[in-house]
């Protein structure tokens, strides 16, 4: 991925008036968003919000009403938005003879696995794999990776790319602390060095409160946005996260994973 010094900051992503609906039931509604590039957007609200069904209406994968637009805010233009993505979860079988090399290189040129390897294409593979410190993996099976070391080729795969908007839906569920500290120095890089925006689910609160620009309290719409500050003291944050619903929103999140 190309590495900007001083990223541009005149890129924005809105979300419009966003809608899901399954079958007839309200899953989001009416849900604006305004995401600048150079900027972490956290997504947090209680299991059910919506927040999962968002970024699957952001990739296009649900129908949806309202619309998503990227927009150069630097001479007016509407650009086509690419997405980089990083799953909650990815089921790999045991044994399977795929090396971290061979998943980034078929996604990078298409070229077929089993010919000798481009040395140019390795040091290009092993050098995006380096921003997230995981060089060190590129001639590893993908199938006997660690959740945090999965996490990193996953991101480092997302970005090959050089998308415009990063999207993240819950990627550290079960990565411990260290890996959590270095997954959120990873992000603060990637707004600083790259010109693209980010926009994460997490059920971390403490993290939200020590790493994200923007927060987005979400429940089928959006009930409050803005600062860390201007949401976490917000009546609308008190009643989502009082004692007893916060315990009782974790146990739900706890039994999903």
């Amino acid at each position: 991925m190309r590495k900007i010094i001083n990223p541009c900051g005149f890129h924005c992503i809105k979300v419009n008036h966003l809608g899901v609906k399954f079958n007839e039931q309200v899953v989001l509604d009416d849900v604006n968003l305004h995401i600048h590039c150079g900027s972490l957007n956290a997504i947090i609200g209680k299991n059910g919000a919506g927040k999962s069904t968002l970024i699957r209406a952001v990739l296009g994968n649900i129908p949806h009403t309202g619309d998503i637009e990227f927009r150069d805010t630097k001479d007016g233009k509407i650009q086509k938005l690419k997405i980089g993505y990083v799953p909650q979860s990815v089921n790999i079988e045991k044994d399977t003879p795929v090396s971290v090399y061979d998943l980034l290189a078929s996604y990078e040129s298409h070229y077929p696995v089993f010919l000798p390897k481009s040395r140019k294409l390795y040091e290009k593979i092993k050098e995006n794999l380096s921003v997230f410190e995981a060089e060190d993996l590129i001639d590893k099976q993908v199938c006997n990776l660690s959740g945090g070391q999965l996490q990193r080729v996953l991101l480092s795969l997302a970005v090959m790319d050089e998308p415009n908007l990063l999207l993240l839906d819950e990627p550290v569920s079960g990565i411990d602390q260290n890996g959590m500290e270095l997954f959120f120095r990873t992000m603060t890089y990637l707004k600083e060095h790259y010109d693209l925006a980010i926009i994460l689910i997490s059920h971390d609160l403490d993290y939200v409160a020590k790493y994200a620009d923007h927060v987005v309290l979400l429940d089928k719409t959006v009930l409050k946005q803005g600062t860390v500050r201007e949401v976490y003291d917000s009546p609308e944050f008190e009643r989502i996260f009082s004692i007893g619903s916060e315990e009782k929103w974790i146990k739900e999140e706890n039994a999903d994973e």
